[in-house]
């Protein structure tokens, strides 16, 4: 099959690598694992997902909704604020709420009907690379940090989340990070019935320690007698996507710049938000060297440099790999750009083209 570039696809084999570790973790330590869908949406790969994970997490009232309507299973409702109507149509969806702070808790408790209900903590503690995705940063909104107060209210939980770690793959540093929340939250911990230790755990980066990252859940869920949560995005995703780009361009000014016809404003918008360079797995110690860069107007959309082993001219592929998580739920509609259209390569190696995206769509998302 012929595709027109840009195009994110999404490969099946990769995708089902990362499941099946999912599914060793979940047997052999007895823990839940919930897709964080505000890292990863695409909807038409849950029927392979399903199999492997228990339900997902949603950060908001639409992807609840979504999580109910095309995964099915459990669903966990979290939002840093939720309005008095979302709680309500929360419950249509959910089987957990999860609230973010005590005054959220108290107001909307009696809202929530049957679900149960959570409250996100804030050990102020976080491994997090970047400031901007630390939950535990100075003066961070996200989970309740006041021990105190949540003697409280204990009595009108049934569990808590922990979401402390940003693409986290040291294990030595996740398990002291038990340690302290087992120490620290003793008491409270033991009154649950449930606790979520979120994402941003790295657990199927090759060479991550598997089985003692298991024994260390499963201990944890004995010590307190609950059910262990993980929330994973980008650990289930990873590596299972590229964006598929072509050389519309290539310019010279003090070096030579391929301009390809995707944006990192628009299609990648990660890569400017903490300032990384994308991955290009075929550019290596080649003599030909290039900065890659974006077709929108915005002079910083530079996908990064890289060497090659021949010259790229008008036409040549460029395969930017690991995309899947946090780019098509982030994608938007800057310059007008067209949108990649979603592909997805089938286990049998067929490609899907599942949605292309065309001028309908960037009028309808506008008025």
């Amino acid at each position: 099959m012929s595709l027109p570039t840009p195009y994110y696809l999404i490969h099946e084999r990769k995708l089902l690598k990362n499941l099946k570790l999912i599914k060793y973790i979940r047997d052999h330590s007895g823990a839940k694992c919930l897709l964080a869908l505000k890292c990863f949406s695409t909807w038409s790969v849950f029927p392979l997902m399903r199999d492997y994970i228990d339900g997902s997490t949603s950060s908001s009232l639409y992807e609840a909704r979504l999580g109910r309507e095309k995964l099915g299973k459990e669903v966990h409702a979290y939002s840093v604020a939720f309005t008095q109507d979302e709680v309500k149509q929360v419950s249509q969806y959910a089987d957990k709420i999860i609230f973010n702070s005590i005054s959220q808790l108290k107001r909307y408790q009696n809202v929530a009907g049957s679900l149960e209900i959570g409250l996100r903590i804030n050990p102020q503690i976080s491994f997090s690379h970047f400031d901007l995705a630390d939950p535990a940063r100075k003066f961070s909104r996200l989970g309740v940090v006041d021990k105190k107060l949540l003697s409280s209210v204990k009595a009108s939980i049934s569990g808590l989340m922990f979401h402390f770690n940003c693409e986290n793959d040291n294990f030595i540093n996740f398990s002291s990070s038990i340690d302290f929340i087992s120490r620290v939250y003793t008491d409270l911990l033991k009154e649950v019935k449930w606790v979520s230790l979120g994402g941003g755990i790295c657990f199927t980066k090759k060479g991550y320690p598997i089985k003692k990252f298991t024994k260390l859940l499963k201990d944890f869920s004995d010590k307190f007698k609950v059910k262990v949560y993980l929330e994973p995005g980008e650990a289930i995703v990873a590596q299972s996507a590229e964006l598929v780009t072509k050389v519309l361009d290539i310019v010279r000014n003090q070096a030579d710049i391929a301009i390809v016809d995707s944006s990192t404003e628009a299609h990648m918008l990660d890569l400017l938000v903490y300032q990384t360079q994308a991955k290009i797995n075929k550019s290596g110690k080649g003599k030909f060297k290039y900065m890659i860069t974006g077709r929108s107007c915005l002079a910083g959309d530079v996908f990064g440099t890289y060497r090659f082993k021949s010259r790229l001219k008008v036409g040549t592929i460029i395969k930017i790999s690991d995309v899947a998580g946090y780019t098509m739920v982030k994608k938007n509609w800057f310059n007008g750009l067209s949108m990649p259209s979603i592909v997805i390569k089938r286990k049998n190696g067929s490609l899907d083209l599942i949605r292309r995206f065309k001028y309908k769509d960037f009028l309808e998302s506008l008025s």
